[in-house]
C-alpha cells in the first residue's frame, strides 16, 4: 500500500521500499546510460531510423515549435544579434522533424530520431511523473499517402513496443536487484470512445488506470477529438497529429499514446505520444475546429498545404519515463536532474528517494 504526501504544487506518492529498486545514486547513473544506449540502438535498427542533431530553440515566427495541447506557452527570449527577434525553447520537435525529413532527403520507410531536451514552463503540476524538463527520443518516419491508416499505425506501435519489451528484459538480466519484468508479451489496442463506453463514470485518467491495470500495456487511439458525450479524452494540438480522420474501426483518429501499468506507483504511465501526422485535409479541418486558421499563414503549415513536406508518422518516447519504469523508481527526479520545490526535496529525502 502506497502512502501519499501533499505539497504545494502536487501530490508525492511514497511507495513501500519493496516496491522499488535499491540501486544507489551511482549505480542508478550507470543504469541510466545502459538503458538509453540499449534502447536507442535497438530502436534505430527496428524502425530504420538515423540519428540527427536537433535544435534547443527555434524562431517564434516560424510556427515550428510544438504548443502541445495548443495552450502551453514556451519559454522565450530575444536574440540581440538578430534585431531582438524572439526565439523559443522547444517544447517538443513534432513539427521540426517533419521538415527535417525533407531537408535530409529521406525516402518512404526511412526516418530519423534525435535526443530532444525541452523546457515546459506551463507544466501545471510537478510530482512523481511530471517535471518542467523533458527529455525524449523524438522520431519521425516517412510513409506513403496510402499508409495513412489504422493498420500502419498499429504496425508501428508494435515495433516500438517490441523494443520496449526487449529493453526491459535486458535491464532485468543485468540488474538482478530489480524486480523481474512484468510487461505483457503484446500491447492492447483500444479507442478512446470504446474506453469511455467501458468506464462512463470515470475520468480520463481513471479510465487509463483501469485499462492499464487490466491489460498491462495499452495503445490508446484517437486523442484530441470530441467523444460522443461531447468531451475530449485529452487535448492534442491541431497541427501535427491527425485526430479527425475516420479510421477502419469506425472511430476518428490516427494517433494515440503508449501506456503501461506501473505497480511501483499503482498507476498508468504514459511512455509515448505519437501518431500519423496531418495532411492538408486534416490540417484544415483541425485548425477550423480549434479556431486557429491563422496558423495556415506560417511557413511550416504552408509546407503541408502545398505538399512540400512528406507524409509521416512520428512521436516522442520519454527517456526519463522509460528509465524510471525499468529501474522501478518512485520519482522522475531519481533519473533526471530537474527543478523541485524545497518541500518536495525534503519529503523525498525523508523517504529515501534520492533526487538527482
Amino acid at each position: 500500500m502506497k502512502k501519499e504526501q501533499f505539497i504545494k504544487n502536487g501530490k508525492v506518492l511514497i511507495p513501500n521500499q519493496n516496491e522499488r529498486s535499491n540501486l544507489d545514486i551511482r549505480e542508478t547513473e550507470s543504469a541510466i546510460k545502459f538503458i538509453k544506449d540499449f534502447f536507442q540502438d535497438n530502436f534505430a535498427i527496428e524502425m530504420n531510423l538515423r540519428r540527427v542533431s536537433a535544435p534547443l530553440c527555434v524562431l517564434a515566427e516560424s510556427g515550428i515549435n510544438d504548443y502541445l495541447s495548443g495552450t502551453e506557452i514556451p519559454a522565450n527570449f530575444p536574440i540581440k544579434a538578430m534585431d531582438n527577434k524572439k526565439a523559443e525553447i522547444v517544447q517538443s520537435l513534432a513539427k521540426w522533424k517533419r521538415k527535417a525529413l525533407a531537408d535530409y532527403g529521406f525516402i518512404s520507410g526511412e526516418g530519423l530520431y534525435t535526443d530532444m531536451n525541452a523546457i515546459r514552463p506551463d507544466e501545471a503540476v510537478l510530482d512523481n511523473l511530471h517535471s518542467i524538463y523533458v527529455d525524449q527520443w523524438d522520431w519521425e518516419r516517412i510513409i506513403a499517402e496510402n499508409e495513412r491508416n489504422l493498420n500502419v499505425l498499429k504496425y508501428i506501435v508494435r515495433k516500438i513496443y517490441s523494443v520496449i519489451k526487449k529493453t526491459e528484459q535486458a535491464v532485468c538480466k543485468k540488474y538482478a536487484q530489480i524486480p523481474p519484468d512484468f510487461l505483457p508479451q503484446d500491447i492492447y489496442f483500444i479507442h478512446t470512445e470504446e474506453l469511455r463506453k467501458m468506464y462512463p463514470d470515470l475520468t480520463s485518467k481513471e479510465r487509463e488506470d483501469a485499462i492499464c491495470k487490466e491489460k498491462g500495456a495499452v495503445f490508446l487511439i484517437g486523442i484530441g477529438a470530441e467523444l460522443e458525450d461531447g468531451k475530449k479524452h485529452d487535448e492534442r494540438a491541431s497541427d501535427y497529429d491527425d485526430w479527425t480522420t475516420e479510421n477502419s474501426d469506425g472511430y476518428k483518429g490516427l494517433n494515440g499514446d503508449i501506456l503501461v501499468w506501473y505497480p511501483t506507483l499503482h498507476s498508468s504511465l504514459e511512455i509515448s505520444s505519437m501518431g500519423i501526422r496531418v495532411n492538408k485535409d486534416a490540417l484544415m479541418k483541425q485548425v477550423k475546429i480549434t479556431n486557429e486558421e491563422y496558423k495556415l499563414e506560417q511557413s511550416f503549415h504552408k509546407g503541408i498545404l502545398n505538399n512540400s513536406l512528406p507524409q509521416s508518422v512520428g512521436g516522442g518516447i520519454g527517456q526519463s519515463r522509460l528509465c524510471m519504469f525499468f529501474l522501478r523508481k518512485a520519482h522522475i527526479g531519481e533519473v533526471q536532474a530537474g527543478i523541485w520545490s524545497d518541500e518536495m526535496i525534503k519529503t523525498c529525502r525523508e523517504n529515501n528517494i534520492n533526487l538527482l
